[in-house]
């Protein structure tokens, strides 16, 4: 028996309140009246409520993200999958995506953080692909706080006892820490996998009459509306959202991950997504509306692990480890067996209809019956109003002429080395099993980007998250660039040529005109480096909200970046490795003002305590070149280091190449070139040269006899590269001419570096 469609007349019999406490506005519940013809169920509102908040619906973000060409096409294509893919040839390809647990995390850390690994992996295995790698992304307050310590040491915990039970290596990732982050924190997770491209699964329920069956764990009452908890602001009651966590299980989840591969082989599998925003609605809406199919099940089916579990519970519930399956009508039994025989859930609940609704029952009767095109095409989608924000004017003004030099370069160094933003993160990486698997070629800590050997096959892939809140901060455009040209100069540092992007857009309430406006900003900022480079963003998140008492955090976007190596001997690391090599430096062939360089530094951050001035511009035609030129340089096997010159500058980079494998260098300071005006080259600080972010430079070792080889290509690529001089010894030694303005023994460095902060 269907729902009445009896509409009611004069006020909603409803309270306001009701639909409020779930994240809908009033004009958006008198839209979902409108739409039914009717006041919704109780399980109706609260499935609206899930599919139209902006977690799920990207309601306030989808008209931005059309700025992004392979993204654009998915969003409005038939083929929007659970993550994105990129061929490497006609038989293999990679599947990644980033998403965010930030909201979680600050609730309940060490949760928060495992289950935001645990549906990024799933997110990858759905599509038929192999996880193979998880990389992460973290900011917190400072360490000095103690709630911020708490939450640093409980999510890096959540993150190990997650990835380190189910089989799969964290390979990469950043830890950052600032003020604004204090409340809260962000979480990223990243996950790739490998997938032969005529097995991928699409999240589509194509065939009337397919059987839809729940795979996996058992339902409980964790995490319902955990998707509308993520698109609100936090605020003092944060506690009080402890059940909108869910709760995760990685042994579980290793055997979801077999259970799945196996069944695939069977062929019988159709569709499959996985349960998580919005759980069993989203499963059941989306790849329908896709479709252009129904679907009708019956919620008492489903396992439950609590209960007396409402209909309403069970469609809204986030419990980790469960999947929806669109199987071939007649194979049901077959492909239940694998998952019974790794001791998990397979139950038949309903079937695929070609009404195009999404159909809900419970013990027989209906609950829930809604077109489900109005559950996600109809979700409605608003333009903001941007205004530049006021503070932009004031930060971005850096009067160099009043910062005085530091007297002690050696002392501005080690302190820089110390800095948390910049200072070892072993401390992080060696919770993590990077080696399961055996396919991570470079231990962590050793390379500008995790490398993977990819099985039946000489290729290898390069994987980096990176971003810079600060820079977007100061400007939010320039800053996006720069985060993706970091990104990808990361990747091509191993010799891996930069492919593809996953990106996860931390901001704070995009209802705020100046917090739209830094999100715009970023996305053109991404939208256009990702075009020039080469490097689509074919996959991603968007977090909103993300303020607390403390305030909004900054504008964080976090990119990460794929790299193909067409072979995986040629993957390069960033430490020396051995005395004798030459020491090089590529850059931009035409001078930039190296003052540039300053602005939004974490030298003027640590060392003089200010966060002004603009970041540099960035030559996305040099940067370009640059990678070209590590990618071919590697390929011939001319390079044996490579690191980029990003936090800290010139000097910290250095270091960080000599530390890595305790090999000493004798470097010139490299200056400006002799066609720089001579005004520049009068004005330049040392500071600027020693300590400036300027972006497209690499240090690069190399056999002596390779010099003028390397200069000759760099010159081919319009770069330059300068001979600075040669590794050896135990110190760190950086002259101006025959005057040494940093000397270290290597000692003392380490201690700086890897110095509990």
């Amino acid at each position: 028996m269907s729902l009445s469609r009896q509409v009611h007349t004069g006020m909603f019999t409803r309270n306001p309140a009701i639909w409020r406490e779930m994240g809908l506005s009033d004009e958006e519940y008198a839209r979902i009246v409108a739409l039914m013809g009717r006041e919704p169920t109780d399980t109706e509102l609260g499935m609206f409520a899930v599919m139209w908040s902006e977690h799920c619906g990207y309601k306030y973000s989808r008209p931005v993200l059309r700025l992004f060409q392979k993204y654009r096409e998915a969003l409005e294509g038939a083929g929007f999958e659970n993550a994105g893919l990129v061929p490497l040839d006609d038989q293999l390809g990679i599947a990644m995506k980033v998403e965010s647990h930030n909201h979680p995390s600050v609730v309940e850390p060490h949760q928060g953080a495992a289950t935001g690994v645990g549906g990024i992996i799933r997110d990858i295995f759905t599509m038929g692909a192999r996880p193979v790698a998880i990389l992460d992304s973290l900011r917190f307050g400072p360490l000095s706080h103690p709630r911020s310590r708490y939450l640093m040491e409980h999510v890096v915990e959540g993150i190990a006892s997650y990835g380190n039970c189910i089989g799969v290596p964290t390979v990469a990732g950043e830890v950052e820490f600032h003020a604004c982050y204090t409340g809260n924190p962000l979480v990223n997770a990243m996950a790739v996998g490998v997938v032969p491209l005529s097995r991928i699964i699409p999240a589509r329920a194509d065939v009337p009459g397919s059987v839809v069956m729940y795979v996996g764990s058992s339902t409980g009452r964790d995490g319902i509306h955990g998707a509308t908890f993520a698109s609100e602001t936090l605020g003092e009651n944060q506690q009080e959202k402890r059940p909108n966590v869910q709760i995760g299980d990685p042994f579980m989840e290793k055997l979801l991950i077999e259970a799945t591969m196996e069944a695939i082989e069977t062929g019988a599998i159709l569709g499959m997504q996985d349960m998580g925003a919005a759980g069993l609605t989203c499963t059941t809406c989306e790849p329908t509306s896709k479709s252009g199919t129904g679907v009708e099940i019956e919620v008492a089916l489903v396992p439950t692990r609590e209960p007396n579990m409402t209909p309403y519970e069970i469609m809204l519930s986030e419990s980790q480890e469960r999947m929806l399956l669109y199987v071939r009508a007649g194979r049901e039994e077959e492909v239940a067996q694998v998952f019974r025989k790794w001791g998990l859930n397979a139950v038949v609940i309903g079937r695929v209809t070609d009404d195009g609704i999404v159909r809900v029952r419970y013990r027989g009767e209906v609950v829930a019956e809604i077109p489900a095109h109005y559950l996600t095409k109809e979700c409605p989608t608003y333009s903001l109003q941007t205004a530049e924000p006021a503070y932009l004017q004031e930060v971005q003004q850096l009067a160099l002429d009043m910062l005085p030099l530091p007297d002690k370069w050696n002392e501005v160094l080690l302190q820089l080395l110390h800095a948390p933003n910049i200072a070892s993160k072993r401390w992080v990486y060696e919770q993590y099993d990077w080696l399961v698997g055996t396919q991570t070629v470079l231990p962590p800590g050793t390379a500008d980007a995790a490398v993977l050997r990819l099985r039946g096959t000489q290729r290898g892939i390069a994987l980096k998250i990176d971003g810079n809140g600060r820079y977007c901060y100061l400007h939010p455009y320039r800053g996006a660039l720069l985060s993706v040209a970091e990104a990808a100069r990361n990747v091509a540092c191993t010799g891996a040529l930069p492919r593809a992007i996953t990106d996860c857009l931390n901001f704070g309430n995009p209802q705020r005109p100046e917090i739209f406006y830094q999100f715009e900003q970023c996305v053109r900022g991404i939208a256009d480096a990702a075009e020039y480079l080469e490097t689509p963003v074919i996959s991603g998140n968007v977090s909103f909200y993300n303020e607390s008492e403390h305030g909004a955090i900054f504008p964080t976007p976090t990119i990460g970046m794929l790299g193909i190596l067409e072979c995986v001997d040629d993957c390069i690391g960033a430490g020396f490795p051995e005395a004798g090599l030459a020491v090089l430096m590529v850059a931009p062939a035409r001078s930039e003002d190296p003052l540039q360089g300053l602005g939004g530094s974490e030298y003027l951050a640590v060392v003089h305590g200010l966060e002004r001035g603009a970041p540099p511009v960035l030559d996305l035609q040099a940067e370009k070149a640059l990678h070209r030129l590590l990618v071919e340089a590697a390929r011939r096997r001319w390079l044996r280091s490579a690191h980029d010159i990003s936090r800290g500058g010139f000097a910290v980079a250095l270091a960080e190449c000599a530390l890595i494998n305790g090999v000493g260098a004798r470097v010139q300071l490299p200056g400006l070139t002799a066609t720089a005006p001579a005004s520049m080259r009068s004005a330049t600080r040392l500071d600027a040269l020693l300590f400036g972010e300027a972006p497209t430079r690499v240090i690069l070792s190399a056999e002596p006899a390779l010099v003028s080889a390397l200069q000759q290509l760099a010159s081919e690529h319009q770069l330059a590269c300068h001979l600075l001089g040669y590794t050896g010894g135990d110190q760190l030694v950086i002259l101006q001419g025959d005057i040494p303005l940093i000397e270290l023994p290597l000692d003392r460095c380490y201690q700086a570096y890897e110095r509990e902060w």
